[in-house]
């Protein structure tokens, strides 16, 4: 056995947290490795100690392997836990931590390898006897071969990077026509994203469900599983939603799919955490191998609700060599838990990236509600990193009182000064069908309209401005010095109003308003309202609009007013100056950064005659490409960027003249 004494956790965020909580509870002195835009985030001051390794980007810090063994070094760390993504499923670094002395807390290398190719993934599995899906696995990776190998499977197939997961690198193919186009996107974002093209082409099912089983293993070749957890609703080929028991799951199905599972883990010797993901084909009840992901997953809380077992403490015990202490049988599940990820990114606009600085983070009180965050009040989202804000998991004893208490966390969830996903999981978890537990992988799609999520009713839209003014008149009002003995507002002509306008999600509103006898009477168009403010603090207002009273929390920041009440939600509402700044020119032409970004690709350099549709620039903002496409036909006047350049939203990229 390996004491393990202090861990340096090669990761960041909410997971580098989790590690250094589970450190603690263990008496483990805990590492954080941070990187300049990370500095002062949670998770580094949470830990014993931080060490800084370099700038934002991930390539010069978070997967620099040199400045991580050189920190590991630096503070005497026993071990590193990798927690997901960046380094925690790449096999050349676990060896180097075991060529250096230091104990890499996961998989053995040949595990980790075997599983970080998915076609060597599949050929494995198939020889075990775990059933995978029909596809192309082959080492000839010419575009020729991918092509004449895809219509041999027919459509509709999907194009998968055999080098990662995440949904980068995939591609889903309907027709022959867009074969040509999706082989070479998959592999240049497989190439950027985990430093190899290599596709695999898999038989596509369409109504199907992603069934994922942990699994567990020692030193001394024990293995099982810790049950199942349902996460078949994804955007962008990405987990949003992940449950468990799974809706569908019956005794016999769990007994089959689990053996499959440890089938699986057995094959690979396995020694620590991984999951085991399974593909649900609905319409035929079969299921087919996915794969492995050789790590801990970022839904592991899921299970750990329902298990009651802490797997970061399981994680360290393995690597240790200490045998597990339990068998399959041990392993129950007692009530329901659900887990939703918080991102901060605009579902309406195809879920695209956003960052921003959080002036508040706060959630309810609720009984059975656990929240592993990356951030707090104050933090910063970075244009760097994965969107995601926070996990929030919900334990019942049932399906119907976990979703319902998710509901109610989601309504009072105070998140002011980014957009958030927020809405749309609320949307989501109103939706009769997946309350029922009937969906698939393309139920967003089908079902939910993100393009109308962000819309507020006119009477929402009222009720926001009229929070907005009355906390504007207050704070006006317990700042002034000058006059204090007239009642704010005085006019000289008493039938004289006080007016404020107002842009809410880009419909302008205007308030008219007087203030007598302690109450307002406020006009919005020829609609009249009386109000009041009941009880008011630093960042909370009463009020009772019309014989209605809630509270609204308000953060000002200049002429932003970031407003949550829990049956609206966060809304940004902007004050109007009186005499407002010209706004910016729209360049003829121009085409923008819509995000802040960084310059991955430029297909098009000045001169070049471009179609309409063509891509001229591929931007890529946490973790996602987003392609800037000609909107009409034209000729590349002049190009603003290089590759590998950082831009802000709004930053001027090219200019094109029509022909």
């Amino acid at each position: 056995m390996q004491n393990i004494n202090t861990i340096l956790i090669a990761n960041r965020g909410e997971i580098a947290s989790r590690v250094i909580r589970t450190c603690k509870k263990m008496g483990i002195t805990s590492v954080a490795i941070y990187s300049e835009a990370d500095k002062h985030m949670p998770f580094v001051k949470e830990a014993d100690l931080a060490i800084h390794i370099g700038e934002p980007e991930p390539l010069k810090s978070y997967l620099d392997q040199d400045k991580i063994i050189k920190a590991a070094i630096r503070s005497a760390a026993d071990a590193i836990h990798p927690g997901y993504g960046f380094l925690s499923e790449n096999a050349s670094f676990a060896q180097r931590c075991a060529a250096e002395g230091i104990i890499f807390i996961g998989p053995k290398p040949e595990a980790i390898e075997s599983m970080g190719s998915k076609s060597k993934a599949k050929a494995i599995m198939e020889k075990s006897g775990v059933p995978v899906i029909p596809g192309y696995k082959g080492k000839d990776q010419s575009e020729t071969v991918l092509k004449a190998e895809a219509l041999k499977i027919g459509f509709p197939l999907l194009l998968k990077a055999t080098a990662g997961g995440g949904g980068k690198g995939m591609r889903i193919v309907h027709e022959e026509k867009e074969i040509d186009e999706a082989i070479l996107s998959a592999k240049r974002e497989a190439q950027s994203a985990f430093g190899d093209d290599e596709l695999l082409i898999e038989k596509y099912i369409e109504s199907g469900r992603h069934i994922e089983f942990q699994i567990f293993g020692d030193q001394h070749d024990n293995v099982i599983h810790l049950l199942e957890r349902e996460c078949t609703i994804q955007r962008r080929y990405q987990k949003v939603i992940e449950e468990s028991p799974s809706p569908i799951m019956t005794d016999t199905l769990r007994a089959k799919m689990g053996e499959a599972a440890v089938l699986a883990a057995k094959a690979l010797k396995y020694d620590n955490a991984g999951t085991v993901e399974f593909i649900f084909d609905d319409k035929t009840g079969d299921f087919y191998f996915l794969e492995v992901n050789t790590r801990l997953q970022v839904e592991h809380p899921v299970t750990e609700e329902i298990t009651g077992l802490d797997l970061v403490q399981m994680q360290i015990e393995s690597a240790q060599g200490i045998a597990l202490q339990l068998k399959q049988e041990d392993i129950i599940g007692h009530g329901y838990a659900i887990e939703a990820r918080l991102y901060a990114e605009d579902a309406s606009n195809n879920f695209a990236p956003v960052t921003g600085k959080v002036h508040k983070f706060d959630l309810p009180k609720v009984d059975g509600l656990r929240v592993e965050s990356a951030i707090r009040s104050g933090s910063e989202i970075s244009m760097f990193y994965d969107p995601m804000i926070a996990k929030i998991i919900v334990k019942d004893t049932d399906r119907q009182g976990a979703h319902g208490k998710l509901r109610y966390v989601l309504q009072n969830l105070i998140c002011q000064g980014t957009i958030t996903n927020a809405p749309f999981l609320q949307t989501l978890l109103q939706h009769k069908d997946f309350n029922e537990g009937e969906y698939d992988t393309h139920f967003i799609e089908k079902h939910i309209n993100v393009s109308k999520i962000n819309d507020l009713s006119v009477e929402h839209t009222e009720e926001v401005a009229i929070a907005a003014t009355l906390y504007s008149w207050y704070q006006r009002e317990k700042s002034r010095k000058i006059l204090s003995a007239l009642p704010s507002g005085w006019r000289n002509s008493f039938y004289e109003y006080q007016k404020e306008t107002f842009l809410i999600n880009q419909y302008k509103l205007m308030v008219q308003y007087k203030y007598e006898d302690e109450k307002f009477t406020l006009y919005i168009g020829e609609k009249e309202f009386e109000a009041e403010i009941t009880d008011v603090n630093a960042e909370t207002i009463r009020l009772n609009i019309s014989g209605l009273q809630k509270d609204f929390t308000i953060i000002n920041t200049g002429n932003d007013y970031f407003i949550h009440t829990a049956t609206i939600g966060n809304i940004q509402v902007s004050k109007q100056d009186r005499f407002p700044l010209k706004e910016k020119e729209k360049l003829n032409g121009g085409y923008e950064a819509p995000i802040p970004s960084q310059i991955v690709k430029i297909h098009v350099s000045a001169g070049d005659k471009i179609k309409e549709g063509d891509s001229m620039i591929v931007l890529s903002s946490m973790k996602m490409e987003t392609h800037i496409t000609a909107n009409e036909d034209g000729t590349i006047e002049e190009v603003f960027v290089e590759e590998g350049a950082n831009v802000e939203a709004g930053f001027l990229l090219l200019k094109i003249k029509e022909n």
